[in-house]
């Protein structure tokens, strides 16, 4: 038997980085990873998506060159293939950090199935086929794994997952997306900018639940100015080898001809022989309960990224995982906060949004204001930016303190950290009259929504 400080299951996001921080504060750590190091996020989800989507994109940008002065002679081309082979090489690159990254933290690496066992005294055991583990402490970061509705017909078809969708090295003639949400869109951004016919069927009302959905809405228009079909509060009710067919929500039915499904429609966390019972740790149907520490029903047990099943992002797991080790060595008070977790939309524009929405202050029956302005209204965002409208919306209560953030328009990804910062301090526009924001930036529309 093996003894170590701690146990973590799960080399995603979560646990390679909670990984470091344990051993970098003298924790002997061992960490159970049995497919890649990297998790979803880098090798399935996060990286390679962003790479073909940077790849469909730059494809548009050249497109809207003339209306830059740059006119380009000949036909413009892009090979499948070859966009595919840099994600490889770009996840190979970074999967090969996080093993670099472990070994030089200290970190023991076990390329294995683990699962909980029980415990003997005050130490927990964690198993693998090999070798038993004995731990003072556990952390849980074996991430989710795509929903799959019981569509009828489903099991009889070869639909995609996202999985499926990043390992193809060649274009679907169609494509019909099952699912609006962030994956669902981000997919359906690269293959619209590739030449493929697209559709996107959503049960909401809007795309993109979760965001603001003013935002979401700008963005779905300007899609559907790119050719993108959309089916809003509508649900799949088949499929088959020919197509899908659709209920809409006042029940009309029709059937749509598809040489290719992608499934979209959210995930869940992977718990399945994870020996939770053993410890008798609480679940909330699939997800592991934990406080706000993130520590599980069991005192010595934790648990970080999307097996909590609260927000399903690879920078909220980061967080997670810091909070998790940060109990465990008894540092300073720090609990995980989900009330400025940024959010974003990697397509062309992008969208982001961090904090409160105005669909959900309504729900709670919240005061607040809204500040809105083009992002024209940031002389660095003309310039860059000649044929795209983009808003920025700031939502502020009584006492003009920041509530939420919302952006549509590039760099999105970048402006909404300045924003979520505000509203991790709970800021309020007169904090803002002592920053100095550097000339031009996009950056500067968060000044000009403030000081409206």
């Amino acid at each position: 038997m093996k003894n170590f400080d701690i146990a973590i299951i799960g080399g995603g996001p979560a646990g390679y980085n909670a990984a470091a921080n344990a051993s970098a504060n003298g924790l002997q750590v061992v960490l159970f990873e049995h497919t890649a190091l990297g998790g979803v996020c880098l090798n399935e989800g996060c990286i390679p998506t962003k790479t073909l989507l940077h790849s469909a994109n730059l494809l548009d940008e050249i497109r809207e060159s003339a209306a830059y002065g740059i006119h380009i002679d000949g036909a413009i081309s892009a090979s499948y293939a070859e966009i595919v082979a840099r994600k490889e090489k770009v996840v190979k690159t970074l999967t090969s950090g996080v093993a670099y990254k472990l070994k030089g933290a200290g970190v023991t690496v076990v390329s294995q199935t683990a699962r909980l066992t029980g415990e003997e005294g005050d130490r927990i055991l964690v198993a693998t086929e090999e070798e038993t583990y004995s731990v003072s402490y556990v952390l849980l970061a074996t991430g989710s794994e795509t929903a799959i509705p019981p569509i009828p017909g489903l099991n009889e078809v070869n639909y995609w997952t996202s999985r499926e969708a990043l390992s193809a090295t060649t274009l679907p003639q169609d494509i019909t997306i099952i699912g609006g949400g962030v994956i669902g869109m981000e997919f359906a951004g690269i293959y619209t900018s590739l030449g493929v016919p697209v559709r996107v069927i959503e049960m909401a009302p809007e795309i993109l639940g979760a965001m603001d959905r003013e935002i979401s809405a700008m963005l779905r228009k300007e899609y559907v100015r790119r050719g993108i079909q959309f089916y809003l509060d509508t649900k799949v009710t088949a499929v088959s080898a020919e197509g899908v067919t659709i209920e809409t929500k006042e029940g009309k039915s029709e059937f749509l001809p598809a040489s290719q499904l992608l499934l979209s429609v959210g995930r869940r966390p992977v718990t399945e022989g994870l020996g939770l019972e053993t410890l008798s740790i609480t679940m909330n149907r699939s997800a592991v309960v934990v406080n706000e520490y993130m520590q599980t029903s069991h005192p010595r047990v934790y648990a970080a990224g999307d097996i909590t099943g609260f927000s399903m992002l690879a920078h909220t797991a980061i967080r997670e995982g810091e909070v998790a080790i940060n109990h465990i060595i008894g540092g300073a008070d720090d609990p995980m906060r989900y009330d400025a977790v940024p959010a974003v939309v990697y397509m062309h524009p992008e969208i982001a949004g961090v904090g409160a929405t105005e669909e959900k202050l309504r729900a709670e029956g919240r005061y607040y204001r809204v500040l809105k302005l083009p992002m024209a209204y940031a002389g660095r965002y003309v310039v860059e930016n000649e044929q795209a409208s983009g808003l920025c919306k700031v939502l502020v209560d009584e006492n003009d303190t920041i509530l939420g953030c919302h952006i549509l328009g590039n760099p999105a990804s970048e402006l909404i950290l300045l924003a979520g910062i505000a509203v991790t301090d709970r800021s309020n526009i007169e904090d803002f009259r002592r920053h100095i924001f550097p000339h031009p930036t996009a950056g500067e529309i968060l000044h000009e929504v403030l000081f409206s």
